[in-house]
């Protein structure tokens, strides 16, 4: 593509962010933006822009500026890998940023290519009409009441710094995608370490390890899978005990034997057929067995989440448990013809997914209605905690009786949206009915 068009094209992204993008709060606006950018780029990997525009999009579902946040940043990253791609791990790692750390360079290389090119009669008119606007535009609107109110149907509150920063941002990443289009990296790389280790010296090691986790699923079944009765039959055990005591050691050994998988998948010798029967058997165990310790992983937080209430972490946690069952689904998949080339493209696609069900599941509102419903069974109730929450839970907080719900929502005032911050938890948020004048909380 010639310099001009790459200019154009950057200019047209960047002020389709700023008119789009509400850059204080999750809204309907991020992913017409993402949508926008791509069609401007023309050829980039479906796959990866879909996740990228899905991502974006749940600001029109969710109010939590902590689940938007997680989601943006991973959007970012598959807009990254959208327009570079990668295929092992590590092209991935570095296909993900690829595209904001090339912004600085691209300058030069546009700058370069402009000069060479003697620059099309439309650039420097074009230029110079951006920077009149961006000069004169605020002071007319500092000067007079009705033309600020008429720039407000587009920039919300008159402010104009976030969408010049917006302009910037977006231009300058347009411009990196399309330097790294003319001269795409290399990402993905050579295997620098051989398959040298032989059978012998991998099927102790691992065979150890199937044995261990076949022995502590063996012996442990009942404490595993035992749930409510084990923990009332169990003398001096608590939920408290059940759960958290045994937790976090599950989820460490379930990320360590990923690790041990990955390393012996890629070094271990699979010359004969002998060779690749051990690898399938033993690898193929390991996995089933530690589905198993992260099936045990959530039957305790679930159990303890039934006992002390629901909260973002304990969630959170959870669902990052759970991609890792769906990480060993696939690395059974990959096991059966011992071809992983597609691996890990499928697990980081297994996270972003995970993301947009996190979001669709909407877990501030799925916490608040989890704890009202334990209220209503046990008495016991944070509404300390039902405050802090966002505005995805206000729904469910209606549902509470009169005095406690206005108890939750008395300070809480619901932000106006304009047509680019949409979001629809804040919509509904808004339907709730509140007390004029609200009880006084019994903490």
């Amino acid at each position: 593509m010639s310099p001009n068009r790459v200019l154009l094209t950057s200019v047209v992204a960047g002020v389709a962010a700023a008119v789009l993008v509400p850059l204080d709060r999750p809204g309907v606006g991020w992913a017409p933006a993402a949508l926008a950018v791509f069609l401007l780029l023309g050829k980039v990997r479906l796959g990866w822009a879909v996740a990228a525009v899905a991502l974006f999009g749940t600001g029109a579902l969710v109010a939590a500026e902590w689940l938007f946040a997680l989601c943006a940043i991973a959007g970012c990253a598959a807009a990254s890998l959208a327009v570079v791609g990668g295929v092992t791990a590590r092209g991935l790692l570095f296909g993900s940023v690829a595209v904001p750390a090339a912004a600085l360079r691209a300058v030069p290389w546009l700058a370069k290519g402009l000069r060479a090119g003697g620059g099309s009669p439309m650039v420097r008119p074009v230029l110079v009409t951006v920077g009149l606007l961006v000069v004169f535009v605020p002071l007319l609107a500092g000067a007079d009441a009705a033309f600020a109110d008429l720039l407000g149907a587009l920039v919300p509150d008159g402010s104009l710094v976030e969408p010049v920063v917006l302009f910037l941002v977006v231009g300058l990443t347009t411009t990196a995608a399309r330097f790294l289009r003319a001269a795409p990296p290399e990402l993905d790389g050579t295997p620098t370490v051989p398959r040298t280790i032989a059978r012998r010296d991998w099927v102790l090691p691992v065979g150890a390890l199937v044995v261990l986790f076949a022995a502590f699923v063996g012996v442990q079944v009942t404490t595993l899978f035992g749930g409510d009765d084990h923990v009332l039959r169990t003398a001096g055990l608590t939920y408290a005990e059940y759960a958290r005591s045994g937790f976090w050691q599950l989820l460490a050994v379930t990320l360590l034997t990923l690790g041990v998988i990955a390393v012996t998948a890629q070094l271990a010798e699979v010359g004969t057929r002998t060779d690749r029967t051990w690898l399938r058997a033993l690898l193929g165990a390991l996995s089933v067995l530690s589905l198993v310790i992260v099936a045990s992983a959530l039957a305790r937080m679930w159990a303890y989440q039934q006992a002390y209430g629901f909260t973002v972490l304990r969630v959170l946690v959870a669902t990052c448990e759970l991609w890792l069952g769906v990480a060993y689904l696939l690395v059974l998949a990959a096991g059966v013809r011992l071809d992983g080339r597609w691996l890990a493209r499928a697990v980081l696609g297994a996270g972003f997914a995970a993301l947009v069900g996190l979001a669709a599941l909407n877990p501030e509102r799925f916490i608040a209605e989890r704890n009202i419903a334990r209220w209503q069974e046990s008495g016991r109730i944070d509404l300390d905690y039902l405050t802090g929450l966002s505005d995805d839970a206000v729904p469910a907080i209606a549902t509470l009786p009169d005095a406690l719900r206005d108890c939750v929502l008395r300070y809480r005032r619901v932000k106006d949206d304009d047509w680019r911050s949409w979001n629809l938890a804040r919509s509904r948020a808004r339907e709730v009915p509140r007390s004029e004048q609200p009880t006084r909380c019994a903490r």
